[in-house]
Parts: structure tokens; sequence; C-alpha cells
């Protein structure tokens, strides 16, 4: 059956483009214009109620959520030893971490680029301050662990947590302290990026920045 990715570019969907590519999964690529708010047309909303991306229709299957589904992808490709094995301490870990990009990271990010969504046009400038806060810290925990632990979330093994991370960090490229200013971070990323399915995404996606 068609696997079939919906996203946007430059967007939460851009991990999963890249693990389709990392793990060489045929795919085809449906890119929703944000402009036209394609995310909200009728059919989208079929398949995803959110009106967000990404959604990815697998075997049938419908998933959302970027977290979720790159879990999802990891313990459908065993062979790619991108999650430890169920069960063990290594992947307790790794859930901990994703979840922390999912209800610590993501909604920090949220907040910053829809300050309105959250407490009206008044107050944006008081509810960014709190995301840029919020997201710092996070970023100084995540790169005191690295610090002590790394290179990689889960020490010497390579995880899908670290797709993850990568596609978060690169948010940060034009608030006022961006993640590749920790030096720690900033190796991590680089790191990241030296993989053939990260340049390979872009060129999809026609994405130039942070290289």
């Amino acid at each position: 059956m068609t696997t079939t990715l919906y996203g946007s570019r430059s967007t939460a969907s851009l991990v999963v483009h890249w693990l389709l590519l990392e793990l060489q999964i045929d795919h085809e690529l449906v890119l929703l214009d944000f402009d036209t708010r394609e995310q909200k047309a009728v059919d989208y909303l079929a398949l995803n109620p959110a009106g967000r991306v990404p959604t990815l229709l697998i075997d049938g299957q419908v998933l959302t959520e970027a977290a979720a589904i790159a879990l999802y992808l990891a313990d459908r490709h065993p062979q790619a030893g991108l999650l430890p094995a169920p069960g063990t301490p290594e992947r307790g870990v790794a859930y901990r971490w994703m979840f922390w990009c999912a209800n610590t990271l993501q909604p920090a990010y949220r907040a910053w680029f829809y300050a309105d969504e959250v407490a009206g046009a008044d107050n944006v400038d008081a509810v960014r301050e709190h995301a840029r806060q919020q997201l710092e810290n996070a970023w100084q925990q995540f790169s005191e662990h690295l610090q002590a632990a790394g290179p990689y979330v889960l020490g010497e093994q390579l995880s899908v947590v670290d797709f993850m991370l990568t596609m978060l960090m690169r948010w940060s490229r034009n608030m006022p302290r961006p993640t590749d200013t920790w030096p720690v971070l900033k190796a991590y990323a680089d790191r990241m990026k030296t993989r053939p399915a990260f340049a390979e995404v872009y060129r999809r996606e026609d994405i130039t920045d942070w290289r």
C-alpha cells in the first residue's frame, strides 16, 4: 500500500519526512500551502480534524502527531536500531526525552510563534517572553544532559529522538538565543546534519537556512 505524508515546508512534518528518507521508505509527499490554508480544507480535515501537520497514511492507517509517528516508524523498522529494545531502561530514557519534546518544547514553541492564541493580541510580548525563558531553560537542561551523557540522547546510540530534537533545535534559529549558541548543542546538531537524509529532506523541501 502507498505511504503518503501530508506536511508543509519547514514545519513539524520535517522530522517525519526526514525519517522516511533515513529509513528508505517509499512514500508520496503532499506539501500543503499554509498561506492558502490548505490544512483547513474539508478533505484534509477529514484525515486530521486538528487541521495541522504532519499526517501520515501508512497501510491504510491514519497517524498524526510528529513524535508519535516518529516512534511508530522506528518500531516498524527495528533493523535501523533507532529505538532500544522494549522494556529496557534505555527504552524508558528514549520515551522520556521524546515526551519532553512533545510536552515541554513544542508547546513553548507554539506559544512563541502563535503568542496571540494564548492570551490575545494585547499580551503577545508577555507570552513570548515567558516562552523564550521556558525554551532557553529547557535547552540548557538538554545541553547539560549531552555534556554528561552524550554524544546522542542515549549516549553512543543514535535514536529516533535525536531526529526530533534536531528539528526542534532548528525552530530556534531566529529567536533571541538560537540553540546553536550552546557549543554542545551546536556540535550535536552539526553531527546530525552530516546524515545524507538531512541533505535530501532539505533538497526536497527546498530549505536553505540552518545548514
